[in-house]
């Protein structure tokens, strides 16, 4: 367990606009990109998120943008776990190219029952990586 995952993010030439600047709702599918891999360097992927009966959607968004991603930059992902709470947890984000930071994120998801699709709490193997690497971060 590690209180952070790197994820390189390859960007694609429809996600540039005219000024040839990714547009920034397409930061949300970095982070979904970024956020399944963190969980599957964790230990848990979303795979066994579903095999478990559950899913995850997101409740809350907050985005800082510091300097353009352009086309042909190389986007890297840096993952780590925040609050986690009964039903939710929050992971932070950081983009960057060459080290320096492009945009920065914080993102809130309820765990989901499949099937019913309201809100259960966390599976448990998913609480406890959470948690772990909560506490690792804050070291």
């Amino acid at each position: 367990m590690t209180s952070t995952v790197n994820a390189t993010i390859c960007t694609h030439y429809y996600q540039f606009d005219q000024q040839g600047v990714a547009f920034n709702m397409w930061y949300l599918a970095f982070a979904e990109e970024a956020r399944n891999a963190f969980l599957a360097e964790e230990g848990f992927p979303l795979t066994a998120l579903l095999a478990s009966g559950h899913d995850v959607q997101v409740v809350h968004v907050e985005i800082d943008w510091m300097a353009a991603l352009r086309w042909g930059d190389e986007l890297m992902a840096t993952v780590s776990a925040g609050r986690t709470g009964t039903t939710s947890f929050t992971l932070s984000f950081s983009f960057g190219v060459s080290g320096q930071d492009r945009a920065r994120a914080s993102i809130t998801y309820v765990v989901i029952d499949a099937m019913t699709q309201k809100k259960a709490p966390l599976p448990a193997e998913l609480r406890s990586l959470l948690e772990r690497g909560s506490r690792l971060a804050s070291l």
